[in-house]
């Protein structure tokens, strides 16, 4: 398994320059003996570049440092509301896409790119995903506008 992950460092090893962290192997479930590997980045970090399993692990991933505004929530409504709402990704995008093409390094960066990039690699999939989600009752109801 840790040549699994020495694989996965030799070849994202090179995105630590754009924040990225890994921080290891982790056991997410004892019983089933399931590992993943672990990581840490920056909130502003092109998602597409990484994939969500590597050589049969899933990559676990937690954002280092502060979150936008529109991302911003109250430790008490927690379970009231959800995080990661595509509608918050929008808004931000939206609001800040000339600095986000900056820090990405590129001008030509449509906005449907910056929301694939921010939004865990595929905006679609994650929009999807959450109303699914949000229908099984599993996270909290989020407007879509």
């Amino acid at each position: 398994m840790f040549e699994i992950l020495k694989h996965f460092e030799s070849k994202y090893g090179t995105l630590k320059k754009k924040g990225l962290r890994i921080e290891g192997l982790s056991m997410i479930d004892p019983k089933r003996k399931k590992h993943v590997i672990m990581i840490s980045k920056p909130f502003i970090f092109d998602n597409r570049l990484l994939p969500k399993k590597y050589e049969g692990l899933d990559i676990k991933s937690k954002i280092e440092g502060g979150l936008p505004k529109e991302f911003a929530f109250n430790k008490d409504a927690m379970n009231k509301e959800y995080v990661w709402a595509p509608i918050k990704f929008e808004k931000y995008v939206d609001r800040c896409s000339e600095e986000i093409r900056k820090q990405f390094g590129n001008p030509d960066m449509s906005r449907n790119e910056m929301l694939d990039a921010l939004a865990f690699g595929n905006f679609e999939e994650h929009k999807k995903k959450s109303l699914q989600l949000m229908a099984e009752g599993k996270i909290p109801p989020f407007k879509m506008n």
